[in-house]
C-alpha cells in the first residue's frame, strides 16, 4: 500500500475497504462491506481537485472549456485507463473473488482518493491527485485537442445531415451480480451498432464510437496517456 500512495496509512482498514467491490460481497449491508460509500465521496472530492487544478492551470479559458476538460479527466473510460496504469487491477484481484471488469478499476480509483482523503485532508489528497495521478498518468495538453465524446459529436454530425438520433436500451441483465446494460443506437429507426456495459451512459457512448466508426467519421486510433 505504501508503494501505491507513498505513505504508510494510520486507517489502513479504509484503504483495504477501497478495494472490496460489492459484487464480491454476500453481505445485505455491502454498502458498509464494501467501496461503495468511498467511492461516492472520492468522486465529490476528485471532481473538486481537477476543477481546482484546471481553473489554475487554464486562467484564460473559458467555462465551457474547463467543463470538457474536467469531463475528459474524470469520466469513467479515462479513470479506468489510469487505475489500470497504476495496478490496481493487481490489488482488486487480490481483494475479491470474482471477475473484474473494466469500471471496478475507475471506481476502486474513487475509492481509493475517498480513503486518502479521510487519512490527510483536502490538501494532502489535493498533492496526492495532483503529483501521483495527474502528472503520472495523463497527458493534459494531449486532451486538449481529444475529443472523444462520440455521442455528442454523432449527434451533431446527423444534426448537420437532417437526421435524428435516437437511443434504445435492447436489454438489462445480470452479470457477475451487477447490472449490465445493451443498448442500440438508432439513426432514423435504423440500428446503427450496440454495445454492453455496466453504466447505461458508457454503453451508449460505445454505441455512438461503433456507430460513428461504421460510417467511417473516425478512425481507430486513440491517443495514450503520458505525463501532465
Amino acid at each position: 500500500m505504501r508503494s501505491l500512495i507513498g505513505f504508510t496509512p494510520a486507517k489502513l482498514s479504509i484503504f483495504k475497504l477501497a478495494f472490496y467491490h460489492k459484487s464480491a460481497s454476500n453481505d445485505k449491508m455491502n454498502a458498509i462491506t464494501s467501496n461503495e460509500r468511498l467511492e461516492y465521496l472520492g468522486d465529490a472530492v476528485l471532481g473538486t481537485i481537477v476543477a481546482e487544478y484546471l481553473f489554475k492551470k487554464y486562467p484564460n479559458k473559458n467555462e465551457g472549456f474547463l467543463t470538457k476538460m474536467r469531463s475528459k479527466i474524470v469520466k469513467r473510460q479515462s479513470l479506468n485507463k489510469i487505475a489500470d496504469k497504476m495496478g490496481l487491477d493487481v490489488i482488486l484481484n487480490e481483494y475479491n473473488q470474482t471477475r473484474l471488469s473494466r469500471s471496478m478499476l475507475g471506481n476502486a480509483l474513487e475509492a481509493l482518493v475517498g480513503a486518502v482523503y479521510l487519512e490527510c485532508g483536502y490538501n494532502g489528497t489535493k498533492r496526492y491527485v495532483i503529483n501521483k495521478i495527474l502528472r503520472s498518468y495523463l497527458d493534459i495538453h494531449e486532451l486538449e485537442e481529444y475529443d472523444d465524446n462520440y455521442k455528442s459529436q454523432l449527434l451533431e454530425h446527423c444534426q448537420k445531415n437532417g437526421q435524428v438520433v435516437t437511443y434504445k436500451m435492447l436489454a438489462k441483465y445480470k452479470f457477475d451480480k451487477r447490472d449490465r446494460f445493451k443498448v442500440a443506437v438508432m439513426i432514423d429507426g435504423k440500428k446503427l451498432a450496440t454495445a454492453d456495459d455496466f453504466n447505461k451512459k458508457s454503453a451508449e457512448q460505445t454505441a455512438s464510437e461503433k456507430a460513428m466508426l461504421t460510417l467511417g467519421l473516425i478512425k481507430v486510433v486513440k491517443p495514450e496517456n503520458a505525463n501532465a
